[in-house]
């Protein structure tokens, strides 16, 4: 029987990420339960017919712009015949979705048009007369939109996406999308660990200029610059932000000399560094979670959306969409390119969040009696507006996860 320690959010036993029980509950309790999952961004499916295929979870779906109805729908991307996948293509436009096994075909708002051979041939075999074609239509799943980002959720319980992850990150989000975007990149960054490794990761602010060399050496983030960690009421999402114009290292740690992540590190070509005031509000680095998969960055210049999918007990896929604002000029976009190197598996800044996972799966594997100390600014999930020396953030997604999971 599994037991969460008694220290409460303060520990996290490793058996978490390494359960199949575990992994197994997460598809039915969490990802098919009571969350808003993002599927695509609504640049993929803005004409008639255009569709982009994901996963919510493990559940391969297909979300389309309904020609008819001119809105989006979601629906599971499985026939319902005999089970196989319907559309294999990640993108592309389509006037219906036909199964490649028997040819079953659906019409984008869902519906079973046809099937072949139903009666058979020359009055031979064929679907029985009483089957009925209008009760077997694709399963279609809730969808709601906030600015640019697509939703879609297997319950009918569930409150508006707004409501649901809150008032500040729906703030957040209107600042990241607060004028059109186009996407400039995009690919499928391959984890070789448990999912929720890597979602700790991202709440964790305490990390970020002690793993990256490159944040602490060029002062692009750092602990002693003004900032704060904001965590929503339920504990799943949450926002880390920083201003560079306020570092002030006096005293601390990184002006010491000390850390392993000032050591040793320079850059010939300075252009990678240039940057301009993204924001009115001096934020330069941001970095938000919406539970249970979804972080949306600032870094420097460099905004992008980011979509973990779980791949069994010991893998995920990390989707990245890379975008910038329709009225860029041509020398900003042309930053914006340079500091991508600054993210994805590659990045500058990002790349050890790519290995530092695995670090903790290979050595939680086979001692499941133990579990991580938690406790960087105390023991709650509380908004820390003086320090993000925490991990509140870390703390929050574990109630939020330990409420849908029942543990």
């Amino acid at each position: 029987m599994f037991r969460w320690p008694d220290e409460g959010l303060a520990r996290v036993p490793f058996r978490v990420y390494n359960d199949p029980q575990i992994a197994e509950a997460e598809q039915k309790l969490l990802f098919q339960g009571e969350t808003w999952n993002l599927v695509c961004l609504d640049l993929e499916v803005a004409e008639p017919g255009q569709y982009r295929t994901n996963w919510i979870g493990e559940t391969p779906v297909i979300v389309v712009r309904d020609p008819v109805a001119d809105r989006i729908r979601v629906f599971v991307n499985r026939c319902v015949h005999r089970g196989s996948m319907l559309c294999l293509e990640r993108h592309g436009k389509a006037e219906n979705f036909t199964c490649m096994y028997h040819n079953w075909v659906y019409s984008l708002d869902g519906k079973l048009q046809s099937i072949a051979f139903k009666r058979g041939v020359r009055g031979q075999g064929g679907m029985p007369a009483d089957f009925d074609i209008t009760k077997h239509g694709l399963r279609e799943l809730r969808v709601d939109t906030i600015r640019n980002l697509v939703f879609a959720t297997f319950s009918d319980q569930l409150p508006p996406v707004a409501e649901w992850f809150g008032p500040r990150m729906v703030w957040s989000l209107e600042r990241f999308f607060h004028k059109p975007i186009r996407l400039i990149g995009g690919y499928t960054q391959v984890l070789p660990n448990n999912w929720k490794l890597y979602a700790e990761n991202v709440r964790d602010s305490y990390h970020a200029s002690l793993l990256h060399t490159f944040f602490a050496t060029f002062g692009l983030n750092r602990l002693s610059m003004d900032g704060a960690v904001e965590v929503n009421e339920a504990g799943g999402s949450h926002l880390s932000w920083s201003k560079m114009a306020t570092d002030d290292a006096e005293g601390t740690d990184y002006a010491s000399g000390g850390l392993r992540s000032m050591r040793d590190l320079a850059i010939e070509d300075r252009r990678l560094l240039k940057t301009w005031p993204e924001f009115p509000d001096g934020i330069t680095h941001m970095i938000q979670t919406l539970f249970p998969n979804v972080f949306l960055q600032q870094i420097q210049n460099t905004l992008a959306v980011r979509l973990l999918v779980p791949r069994g007990l010991d893998r995920c896929d990390l989707q990245w969409w890379v975008f910038a604002y329709e009225d860029d000029t041509p020398e900003q976009l042309r930053m914006r390119l340079m500091q991508s190197n600054l993210v994805g598996p590659a990045g500058l800044v990002s790349l050890e969040d790519g290995f530092i996972g695995n670090a903790v799966q290979r050595t939680t594997r086979g001692d499941q009696g133990h579990g991580a100390i938690v406790e960087m600014g105390g023991h709650g999930v509380g908004t820390e507006r003086q320090s993000r020396v925490s991990e509140a953030a870390v703390r929050g997604f574990w109630q939020q996860w330990r409420g849908l999971m029942g543990l």
